[in-house]
């Protein structure tokens, strides 16, 4: 047998071993195939050393053709062959950019090669290349979807492999000589013991269907869906609070059929955070047929609040290189079941590949329905000066979709996020930064800080920042506030980074979100989808927002929302109230003014509704805030744990700006950091793009040396 294993190490190795002993009492030995071998290239996600992934057998049982990168910058790296005797070098049979997917086959006649390959497309394709290291490839299909998982039939003459090219997966063969290809239709079940039949619709108190998130778990702990869905898993789940990740799939307003084993049948339902997440069972017999409606509860929201508030996930990936394969009313269908109002496609590079370019326009989707609207735009994806969201553009996607790519044309550090940025707005766009911070940079410990989060601040060219996303939101948080404190005002903003069409990877869409008050004279279910984009964005772009991903929030200081400013001649008191509104408990419920807590709100028993009022005695120019945390995570909630704030009523006190000695130090130590990087990077084109990238982070760095 040769097998991967990250056993030995912890990382991806290639071992061989026989099996010996009696059937049903073997046992295997392994060895590693080749010795670990640490790169002496920087590589984009990858481990230091060397991995061998995905072997193949030689039909002498002799050598193995693996996948591996040695010296490999981008990817998992190219095809190589290599003895199982020891006995000379390994051999690089292809040396091509491949992913996971590559898992190149053998064929019995020793000659060629299956794999699956990318190579000037956005998809997997099916290529066959000799298995001797002077062949070239040829491809034997042509399609905009997957074609995965290779093997030949053992007289070579047709080919199995799996596709989404009708979207869930599914296993198809092609003749090998003349393409005809058709799927394996699956014409019948046969289960080991027979199964129960659950009918399952969810609706609401009216009993009317609605679309939903649902998960199942039978009585032997295994999660179950119907036949035809497409089943994804939270891949971020806490071992300490259960044993597997919870697996769910989205249902339209229908109702669907599920196979299960007898027994006492979980049901999990989330739709959105505007309704509570229910938790449901029932007892089946063997052999039984059981209807079952879950009605959805509504949270006790303040009035008029939903009509009001709507939600936005700016971070959605619809396709980038995942199980499935999207279509625009697929993705449009998934915010439906998460009731979420608009969602925001970025297109962006995976590695060579853009999968979603053709789907561009600056216009609203035409998959958008009255429920739910899709939007198309960019995420500016280079991590040296960290990614950038780029909403509503009018014209076109930036391209190259990317700046400081080593080993490439593009390894020039310009454009950098200043310019891009300058680029998006040319054409109207909303532009963030997206999934900022794990751990809140440190610039006198951090070896290699380049992101330019605080320049694009400082100058004015950050509309919003993703505190909720997929980051730790309070470590984002706290970098937010110190900019608030310089008198800067990047907009809470929320984004999932959902990988929409993966089985396993960040999600679901709408996990993290940005509510937005559209105002109360606009009435967002009757508009049409560009109407509620214009709506929406405008409110996004005046502030008037509250990130979540599972609290729900709302603050008034003076009679003010969020996004507002309140100007005082001298200081005062001035009365606030609130509420929380929550589809899970929480810890914690605090007034934030200035980045310090002031006021710890009673929760109570139940924990997961509040309403308050106070008064705050504001001396000094302020901002003001509403947030909400738990200590630890709730399965839930797919994400770290829950965390919600608002956007910030700001007070200007005399007219005094905002001022931080202590901030502003902070990101000037961080620029100095970036120009010591800048300065001495090795790759620009000209001198002219090193002048602009130096002027830039001077320019950022005077307007923080002004909040002193």
């Amino acid at each position: 047998i040769a097998w991967t294993s990250t056993a030995s190490n912890g990382r991806f190795k290639l071992f061989t071993g026989t099996l010996e002993g009696e059937p049903g009492k073997q046992s295997l030995q392994g060895k590693p195939l080749l010795p670990d071998r640490r790169s002496p290239v920087d590589r984009y996600y990858y481990s230091d050393f060397d991995h061998e992934l995905s072997p193949t057998w030689s039909p002498n049982g002799e050598e193995i053709i693996y996948v591996s990168n040695p010296n490999v910058i981008y990817g998992t790296g190219g095809l190589w062959r290599a003895r199982l005797d020891g006995q000379g070098e390994a051999v690089l049979v292809r040396d091509e950019e491949t992913s996971w997917r590559a898992r190149p086959d053998w064929s019995s006649d020793r000659k060629r090669l299956a794999y699956s390959s990318y190579l000037g497309r956005q998809w997997h394709q099916l290529w066959v290349t000799t298995a001797a290291f002077e062949g070239d490839p040829f491809p034997l299909t042509y399609g905009e979807f997957d074609v995965t998982g290779i093997r030949w039939s053992p007289d070579t003459t047709r080919l199995a492999y799996v596709s989404n090219e009708n979207y869930n997966t599914q296993i198809w063969i092609q003749d090998a000589v003349s393409g005809k290809k058709q799927p394996l239709e699956i014409t019948s079940r046969i289960y080991r013991e027979q199964q129960a039949q659950l009918v399952l619709q969810v609706v609401d108190s009216n009993g009317e269907p609605l679309p939903a998130r649902l998960s199942v778990t039978g009585s032997d702990g295994r999660s179950y869906a119907p036949d035809s869905a497409r089943i994804h898993a939270d891949d971020g789940f806490d071992r300490s609070q259960m044993s597997e990740e919870v697996h769910y799939f989205h249902v339209a307003n229908q109702a669907v059929q599920v196979m299960v084993p007898a027994g006492k049948t979980e049901i999990t339902v989330w739709r959105g955070l505007e309704n509570r997440v229910i938790h449901d069972s029932i007892k089946l017999e063997m052999g039984e047929t059981a209807y079952h409606n879950i009605i959805l509860q509504p949270l006790d929201l303040p009035e008029g609040w939903s009509s009001q508030w709507q939600s936005g996930d700016l971070h959605v990936h619809m396709n980038y290189a995942g199980t499935y394969r999207n279509h625009p009313a697929d993705l449009v269908g998934q915010g439906e079941a998460e009731d979420l109002d608009l969602q925001f496609n970025l297109i962006v590079n995976k590695e060579q590949r853009i999968p979603d370019i053709g789907y561009f326009s600056p216009e609203p989707d035409a998959a958008s329905t009255a429920r739910s609207v899709l939007l198309h735009g960019q995420e500016f994806h280079t991590s040296y000066w960290g990614h950038m969201g780029m909403l509503d553009l009018q014209d076109h996607l930036l391209i190259p979709d990317y700046s400081a790519y080593p080993n490439t044309a593009a390894a020039s550090i310009h454009p950098d996020n200043i310019t891009a940025a300058d680029l998006a707005r040319q054409q109207s766009a909303v532009v963030g930064y997206v999934h900022p911070f794990d751990k809140a940079p440190d610039p006198e410990t951090d070896g290699n800080l380049t992101n330019a989060l605080p320049v694009n601040a400082a100058l004015g060219k950050m509309d919003y920042l993703e505190v909720v996303g997929f980051s730790n939101h309070i470590e984002t948080a706290s970098v937010w506030h110190r900019l608030l404190n310089c008198g800067l005002r990047p907009v809470a903003a929320a984004g999932t980074d959902a990988m929409a069409n993966y089985a396993s990877l960040r999600g679901p869409v709408g996990l993290t979100r940005v509510y937005v008050d559209t105002g109360s004279d606009f009435n967002f279910a009757s508009a049409t989808a560009a109407e509620r984009k214009a709506a929406w964005l405008e409110g996004l772009r005046a502030g008037k927002t509250m990130a979540t991903n599972g609290p729900l929030l709302g603050i008034e200081l003076a009679g003010q929302g969020p996004g507002s400013e309140i100007k005082l001649q001298a200081g005062q008191s001035l009365d606030y109230s609130g509420f929380m509104r929550s589809v899970v408990t929480m810890d914690h419920l605090e007034v934030v003014v200035n980045g310090k807590v002031v006021r710890n709100i009673d929760l109570g028993k139940d924990r997961s509704a509040a309403d308050f009022k106070g008064s705050l005695d504001v001396q000094e120019s302020s901002w003001v805030l509403l947030r909400s945390w738990s200590d630890q995570p709730s399965p839930d909630v797919l994400d770290i744990y829950p965390y919600a704030t608002t956007n910030p009523v700001f007070v200007e006190v005399k007219g005094e700006p905002m001022r931080s000695p202590e901030d502003a130090e902070y990101f000037m130590a961080w620029i100095d950091r970036i120009v010591e990087s800048a300065e001495s990077h090795p790759d620009y084109n000209t001198e002219e793009e090193k002048r602009v990238v130096l002027q830039n982070l001077s320019l950022a760095r005077q307007r923080f040396e002004q909040c002193r």
